[in-house]
This record gives C-alpha cells, structure tokens and sequence, in this order.
C-alpha cells in the first residue's frame, strides 16, 4: 500500500509559534502558566502541556494568583487583556498574526462608519475575538441563505472571512452578498496556508482508494478539510488518533492518502503512518496465509523467452561463416584487415591506456596508438589530468592526422566537444532552455564564456540584472545564461545571464506571493540600505525593515546596525499583494529594553538614573540605555520651581522612585522628591557650584544652611 502524506499537513506558523511559547515558558519559567482556553484544538497537545504545570482557564476570573496568562492562537476580545492585568499576571499574546491584522483592520474600519460582516461560525473563538475589534456588532453569516434574510443595510459594507472558513463558502456568501448590496469591499483574509492546504487535499483525496484527516473534531480547520475531502473520495474518515483508523479491507487498498489540520502535531501524524503502515503488512501476510498472492506459473514466462532451438542456427551461421573467412585470408592478410581505417576529419573511439603531463595515449585498434595533446584535450584552463584522465576509460576522439611523420596518430577530444556542444547549445537556442558555462576572460564590452568549448561573448549590461561595475569578479565563475543571439555561420554566440536571472525572480516572486503568511520567518540579503530602513531580498522579492524596526534603541541611520551583504533573519510584519510591498520585522522581543525592564523594576522602587535631557515640564532620566523614565516638574522638589534647569543638569546622577509604570507604552513616572528632593538655593545663599557630590541628607541641608547664613552675616559686619 503506497500512504501519501500531505505536505501541508500538521501545524501552522501560528500554532506551532503558540506551542514553542508555552514549552519555552515551561522549560524556563518557575511561576504558574495559564492558558486562556485550550491554546490550541487539539485535546493531545493541551493533556501533554496540562501533564507538564499548565492550566487551562475559561475565564479570567479563574486566575488564582500571580502568573503568566498564554493568549491563543484565536485571539480574545480586548476587554479581556485589562481583565488579566487587573488580576495581577502577565500577558504574553500568541494571537495568530493574520488574525492580528484582521483585528486591526476590522477596528479601523468600524471607527471609519463601516457596518463589519464576518464569515464565519459565530461560536468559534476567533469570530468572537474578531467582533470584539468593532463592539460586538458584526453580522456573521455561515451560509448563503443568512444573506436573504439580512436588512437593506445603508452604510459602507466591510467583509471579512475567518482565517479557516472553506473558500467555496466564502465566495458563494460574497457572490450573494454582492448582488443584494452595491456599497460593499470585501477583504479575503483567508489564511494562505488554509488555502494551499485544502487545495492540496483536494488533489490527494481525487486520487486515493482511502483518505485520513488528522484532528480534533472542535477544529474548525479540520473538520472543513473533512468535508472537502469526502466531495473527491468517498472512503474518506476524520480521526484524532491513530486508535480511530477505521476497520477497512486493507487488502483492497492500494493507495492511501493523509492530511492533518492546523492543530495536529507531527507525532500524532507519525504515529497514524506507523499504523496504517502494520496494518498494510498484516493484510498482505494474511493473504499469503489464504494463497492469494500466488506467482504465475512458469511457463507463461517461459512464453515470452525466446525458443533455444531459434538460436542454434544464429550460432551455426557464425561459426561456418568463420570458417570460411580463415580460409580465404592469410594471417598478415588477417592482421591487416582487422586494423581499423583511420581518415584525417573523422570521429572515432578509443580507449585510453596512459597520460602524463603533455600527452593522453589512446588505443584505437590502430597499428599505432593516438596522442591528445593536453591543448586538445580540454579547453578548461585549470584543467588537471590526475583529476580528470582515467586509464580504461572509453573516449570519443576527433582524427586531426593519421601521421604526424613519426608514425603516430594526432588526436583532438575538444573538437569532439565543440561540435556535440555547438549541437547541444543550438538545440538549446531553439527551445529557450538555458545553458552552463564558464567565464574564461574579460573582453572589451563584456566577458566571454565557454560552455564545453563553445565560446559564448556575455555583455556587460547582460551579466547581471543590475549595474556591475566590475566585471572581474565574474572571472573563472560558473554561469548560466541564455543564448540571445545565434549566428550560425559567423560562429557566433551572444549569451546573457540577465534574462534567467530575470525569469527565476518571476519565478521565485510568484512562489513567493503564493506562500506569504504574516509571522513567516525568512532568510535574506540586505540589498540596500537608505535613510530610511534597509531593502533584504528575500528570494525573488525585496522587503523593506524600516529603520524604526532595526533596533530598540533610536539610530540615525541603518548602517549603524547593517551593512550591504549582510544575511539576515527576518518575518513578515504585513504585506500588500497588490501594491507588492512587503515590511519586515527584524529586532526581537527578547533584545526589546522595555520587555527586560518589565521584568526588571515594579512600581515603589527606588532606582538611579542619568539625567538624559531637560524639557519645560520635567526631565527624562535614562535608567539603562533605551529606557527613560520622566519626573515631572512637580516631582523635583519640594517648592516651586520654573524649570527643572534650575536645580538638574543633563549628565546627574540622581535617585528616584518608580510611580507608575506601562512597559507596553514605554511610560515610566519617577519622582525625585519621594526619595531626596532637590530644592533651589534661597536668595540669601549662594548657588551650589560643586559637581558630581552626593547631596546631602535632608537632616543635614538645614543645618548647613544656617551655618552658612552666620558666615555671611560675619563678613559682612566686619
């Protein structure tokens, strides 16, 4: 039985990136772990997290101290994010980020005027997390028949689909919908990857005797790939575990075909193949047991082999026929016909019986042997016989003189090369494929390249797809080009490397746009940088990490973080497959000083810091570099002041208290006077000139200042 595995099958990014979280939680946190809800649908994966601490809530209300609140994959309504914090845990989101962006387009869509319509099951989670962005006034529609029934709705339409939704259904309710209201714009936000994976079903199903989807039955992903499936195969079952495969006649069964939803992991997968793969061997032992696979007798094959008696003549005829030639020939005469005929410009075999640094010998069952001059023999400049030449080996050679006055036969493989690679590229030529060649030398205008000894010439504004200015680095490099210009006569080719460069970035841009998915991480090269972000070439496709995503901390320019050449890690932050545009996320969460800082400080601490800048209404001081933290005016000292100037300066050290704190905002509230306030020095006493002392303590600074009024009161009487 031959099993056909999807290759789509089993987690999505946004699963997988909700799994790998909660196990990093695990694996590296001491405190309680929640989820809010199972984090995922499928009841083997959330019994294994649940085996290992994690707990699953309902509600928030369940949290029973502090701790760390998971956020599935479906996304909550917004209320329930201050609920949580409220209660005292962290909120760490593993929202999906297509359903992220939904989120955020139903949201800005909804404060535009727009009437929001989902389609969608009302009850699946993330259909509620979606209303939640618009106030929980969305229409939801699971059917074509829900439209019938709708309002006259007079406001901007704005139709979105849940990430799983079956794309048949989608498109019929939007056809519908389409012809009951004039005022409607339609977002597909169906998730790519639940495109390609029911299309992929679609083809698997249409060619099986048995189909298995994999996942739980309250998956919605899966249970539409159930659907979808028993449309193109009939002997199609959904099952959770490999425990569910149902009791079919294996022996009926040639080939089977197997999927999995989005929540299905891989070892629940392997663990049906593994199955389905005993249960095949059972049945097939079980037939032989009942005689079922019994060979064919032997002689229908001996009907197809040839009669011993057709063969004997052949023999015979050979053998007189043998006979009477030894008795005509004499043996010189014998010798002498045996010898092949060698002719100047001819093709011919031979069998290579030695080299050395010079020369390769060649028998050609001549009376003598042929020489290859190593200049004949290949037309590769960094060509090494040891490497290349094996004795024994069978070689076509071109006959360049049957005598080259001592007797020996000159020899030439590269002619022999050139005419079957001349063959070879102009049959390429005519069908448009490209070639492999070799640059051998810079030319004027250009660089000139050899394909098995074809000399193809290469442009200058061919060999790349952008402007290269010097073309040396292109010297001894292999290339492959299309021949652009082919004259037959003159011998002479034009090749171009920018055309297939050209044809594989459609190609790639197309796979590309076919398989995008927000979160999706990739591998590229920083292209360029500008003053605003850096282009990465992702393969096909260029993406943009604007400047603000290249560090936590600000930065002047990109080149403070990248340079061109540069292979780097990125995802995908948002995309526009119409505008071809694509933005990049490149710091990560864990580099981000705020997300350290929220580890770091709690509200009442008391903290040093570096004064960063003055403005009018307080000051900015740096707690660690990318962190500032504001005392306001009123927070300096304990009497009014004009500006904080007047008692701070850019570059002090001072402490301060934590007041309040929202790490998400980047929002600190110090005061300086909750722990030594800072106040101005009276009329009647001199300014502090000292730099870089610690203040005194406020026990002491009346003292001191009585001390110093009495000194100036002296001076001045005498």
């Amino acid at each position: 039985m031959e099993i056909i595995l999807a290759k789509t099958a089993g987690f999505c990014f946004g699963v997988g990136n909700a799994v790998k979280i909660a196990e990093n939680l695990i694996n590296n946190y001491e405190g309680d772990i929640y989820t809010l809800g199972p984090i995922i649908h499928n009841r083997q994966v959330v019994e294994r997290l649940e085996q290992k601490g994690v707990k699953v809530l309902e509600s928030p209300q369940e949290v029973e101290g502090p701790g760390k609140v998971i956020i599935r994959t479906h996304g909550v309504v917004p209320e329930i994010y201050g609920e949580l914090e409220k209660r005292g845990v962290d909120v760490i989101d593993a929202t999906c980020p297509y359903v992220k962006k939904i989120h955020q387009l139903v949201s800005e869509k909804y404060n535009e005027g727009y009437q929001i319509i989902i389609v969608g099951d009302r009850n699946h989670p993330e259909v509620i997390g979606i209303n939640g962005r618009c106030a929980n006034s969305a229409i939801i529609l699971d059917s074509v028949e829900q439209v019938d029934s709708l309002p006259d709705i007079q406001k901007e339409i704005c139709v979105v689909a849940q990430t799983t939704i079956n794309r048949e259904k989608w498109d019929a309710i939007n056809n519908s919908l389409q012809k009951r209201f004039k005022n409607l714009t339609k977002f597909d936000t169906i998730c790519n990857a639940t495109t390609t994976r029911q299309r992929e079903a679609v083809k698997i199903a249409s060619n099986v005797d048995l189909m298995l989807v994999i996942g739980s039955r309250k998956s919605s992903n899966t249970q539409k790939l159930f659907e979808i499936c028993k449309k193109y195969c009939n002997n199609t079952y959904q099952i959770e575990t490999a425990g569910e495969i149902p009791p079919v006649d294996f022996k009926k069964i040639k080939k089977t075909g197997i999927t999995a939803g989005a929540s299905t992991p891989d070892w629940v997968i392997e663990e049906v193949i593994l199955k389905m793969e005993e249960l095949s061997k059972q049945a097939l032992e079980q037939q032989d047991l009942n005689g079922e696979n019994k060979q064919e007798p032997e002689g229908n094959t001996q009907q197809n082999m040839r009669p011993e008696s057709a063969q004997e003549p052949e023999l015979n005829q050979g053998t007189n026929g043998q006979q009477a030639y030894e008795q005509e020939l004499s043996f010189a005469e014998a010798f002498e016909k045996s010898m092949v005929v060698l002719e100047p410009g001819s093709i011919v075999k031979g069998r290579i019986i030695g080299y050395n640094s010079n020369e390769v010998f060649v028998d050609l069952g001549y009376k003598s042997d042929g020489i290859i001059t190593m200049e004949e023999f290949s037309d590769d400049p960094e060509f090494v016989p040891g490497n290349s030449v094996k004795i024994g080996d069978e070689i076509e050679v071109y006959i360049l003189k049957v005598n080259d006055g001592e007797g020996n036969v000159l020899l030439s493989k590269k002619r022999v090369d050139a005419i079957k690679n001349w063959e070879a590229v102009e049959k390429a030529y005519e069908e448009n494929r490209p070639i492999d060649a070799k640059v051998v030398s810079i030319v004027k205008g250009g660089v000139m390249a050899s394909a098995g000894g074809i000399r193809i010439f290469i442009p200058a504004s061919q060999i790349s797809d952008r402007y290269e200015k010097d073309l040396s680095t292109f010297l001894k490099k292999n290339v492959t080009v299309k021949i652009i210009e082919f004259n037959r006569n003159r011998k002479k080719l034009v090749g171009s490397r920018k055309v297939v460069l050209e044809e594989q970035k459609k190609v790639a841009e197309e796979n590309f746009w076919n398989n995008i998915e927000l979160g999706k991480a990739y591998k590229g090269e920083v292209k360029s940088l500008t003053n605003f972000g850096a282009f990465v070439d992702l393969g096909g496709v260029d993406g943009l990490i604007h400047i603000s995503e290249l560090s936590w901390t600000k930065i002047k320019h990109p080149s403070e973080v990248l340079k061109q050449g540069d292979v780097v890690e990125v995802y995908i932050k948002d995309f526009d497959k119409e505008q071809k545009r694509v933005s990049l996320g490149y710091r990560k969460q864990e580099d981000n000083p705020w997300y350290k800082a929220a580890q770091k400080y709690n509200v009442g601490d008391i903290v040093k810091g570096r004064v960063a800048r003055l403005v009018p209404f307080g000051a900015f001081v740096e707690l660690e570099e990318g962190v500032d933290g504001l005392v306001h005016i009123s927070q300096i000292s304990n009497v009014r002041i004009a500006k904080p100037s007047d008692v701070l300066e850019v570059g002090q050290t001072v402490e301060a208290k934590i007041m309040e704190m929202d790490t998400e905002a980047k929002k600190i509230s110090l005061s300086i006077k909750e722990v030594s306030p800072i106040d101005p020095p009276r009329a009647d006493e001199p300014a502090d000139t000292s730099q870089g002392e610690e203040e005194l303590p406020t026990e002491h600074r009346e003292e001191m200042t009585n001390t110093i009024a009495e000194i100036i009161e002296t001076s001045t009487e005498e």
